[in-house]
């Protein structure tokens, strides 16, 4: 589908590593919650690190980190084995109180960017695989919630990617129909949840990925949101 005759009428965002870069904010968080849950026992911490792909002592996660594409139900997951000390619930718990209150490093500025967006006319989404009320409070730090029409974590009802359950529920709220939607993501998860949902895909190279693992998953990589402007005049979009 190459989309020049398709007019864009929606954009669906993926949220870490696509609105935000994913190494300023999970970097930190990583290092916060690890040092939390192992009561600040540094070998323990650095230990559990290496169940979720995370080099504590380099504060670096490995490109194939569960925690980049994968849910938080997943996260705890591979930590319970870890932790005889918490439920499954109560690591939960902590991943999404640490995940609340990270740093968030906006991509580019995002509220400009959006506003312009809306200013032509489209409809905007937030399709993640973080929790709901997380991802609620990364875009209210950085004030732009009020500009979304449609905001779906994995534990929001309509599944997580890269099934394409959140982009179809974005699609309804909207009432577009998905050829008229570009789903934008910094991961295979994302871009193959937009293709499965029957849209157009811009991969983005603010996460972990590569110009060359996203390219056979997407219509167009771009260096970051910042580029789409330049991207939908080409499609003639306006």
């Amino acid at each position: 589908m190459s989309g020049k005759s398709i007019p864009v009428k929606g954009l669906c965002f993926d949220k870490d590593g696509t609105l935000f870069d994913f190494a300023a904010t999970w970097e930190a968080w990583a290092k916060a919650f690890l040092r939390r849950a192992a009561k600040g026992d540094e070998n323990r911490a650095a230990a559990i690190g290496e169940a979720i792909g995370f080099d504590l002592s380099a504060g670096k996660f490995a490109r194939d980190s569960l925690v980049i594409a994968g849910t938080p139900n997943e996260v705890t997951q591979a930590l319970v084995p870890h932790f005889s000390d918490l439920s499954p619930e109560g690591i939960l718990d902590m991943i999404n109180e640490e995940a609340s209150i990270a740093p968030q490093q906006p991509a580019v500025p995002l509220r400009p960017l959006l506003e312009a967006f809306r200013a032509q006319g489209l409809a905007l989404g937030l399709a993640t695989n973080d929790s709901e009320g997380p991802a609620r409070a990364h875009l209210a730090s950085v004030g732009v919630t009020d500009l979304f029409d449609f905001i779906a974590g994995y534990d929001s009802g309509f599944g997580g990617k890269p099934a394409p359950g959140q982009l179809l529920g974005f699609a309804r709220a909207v009432n577009l129909p998905p050829e008229q939607i570009v789903m934008v993501g910094d991961s295979t998860h994302d871009l193959d949840a937009g293709r499965a949902a029957g849209m157009r895909t811009i991969g983005v190279l603010t996460g972990a990925a590569t110009a060359q693992d996203l390219a056979p998953h997407a219509n167009i990589v771009l260096r970051d949101i910042g580029e789409i402007p330049a991207w939908l005049t080409e499609q003639g979009a306006q």
